[in-house]
């Protein structure tokens, strides 16, 4: 279980997360929606350390995280993919997924090692690329791969860390209309291990329907509504401080099945 208690960060005068409390169960996952700046990358930063917080503290069964930096909450447990965007790119696209590998194993480069157990992990790295689409690309360099395929290739290295958590923030961003599919089937299946919690920050109101077991809304650093994905997008403060219809407009709300044109995260 992951858990923030009063998470807060200002900067300046300005409060960016306001002591926000949330609880995310193994087994569930929470889409983290609201409009622009209303602080949903930034309570990002707060759990996996790349931010400092102000007051509040983070937990991850039952462990505090809060004075941990972010490497050390990897090894506790959270994975995000935001956090894998350094990649090696003059190295293969194979080679960066080995590299992951060997690092979960603490298997250094020592030229003592037996070869087969560099064939091990090589294989292993190689069924990571299989589950991403990307094994035809093994041997290109990661420089030469276009956005998409850099997108994919973060996915394979935060499932080679196999957390407890995974912190997923809009990873469709930048991909193209058929390349978005393979990411979202992936996170589907990720889904299916009930011991995992999945945390999605996304603004595509269609994805966030059909993959979300809970939303909670933010808006300018708080926690506004929290509950079933139905309900949430029903109710009165989402429709108002999420997607921008006011209490006086005539239109209802498009039904909860159906995707909103306009939405902006």
């Amino acid at each position: 279980m992951l858990e923030t208690r009063d998470l807060t960060i200002r900067f300046g005068g300005h409060v960016a997360v306001n002591a926000v409390t949330c609880r995310f169960e193994p087994g569930t996952l929470t889409a983290i929606v609201g409009p622009n700046g209303a602080g949903k990358t930034t309570y990002f930063n707060l759990i996996s350390g790349q931010l400092k917080a102000s007051s509040g503290s983070v937990y991850l069964g039952g462990q505090e995280l809060s004075g941990l930096s972010p490497s050390a909450r990897t090894k506790a447990g959270l994975g995000r993919a935001f956090q894998l965007t350094n990649l090696f790119p003059n190295l293969s696209v194979l080679e960066n997924v080995r590299l992951a590998v060997q690092a979960v194993e603490n298997v250094g480069l020592s030229l003592f090692r037996i070869w087969s157990d560099h064939t091990e992990l090589t294989r292993r790295a190689l069924a990571l690329l299989e589950s991403v689409a990307m094994a035809d690309k093994q041997h290109m360099p990661v420089a030469s791969l276009p956005h998409g395929d850099q997108r994919k290739l973060e996915v394979a290295l935060l499932m080679a860390l196999d957390p407890k958590v995974y912190m997923f923030d809009e990873p469709t961003a930048g991909m193209s209309h058929d390349e978005a599919p393979v990411i979202l089937n992936l996170i589907r299946e990720l889904k299916k291990d009930r011991t995992k919690t999945i945390l999605l920050v996304e603004h595509k109101m269609d994805v966030v329907r059909e993959l979300a077991d809970r939303i909670i809304v933010l808006t300018n650093g708080t926690l506004v509504a929290d509950g079933d994905p139905a309900e949430v997008i029903a109710s009165p403060v989402v429709q108002e401080a999420y997607l921008g219809v006011s209490k006086e407009d005539e239109k209802p709300l498009s039904h909860p099945h159906t995707p909103h044109q306009g939405a902006s995260a």
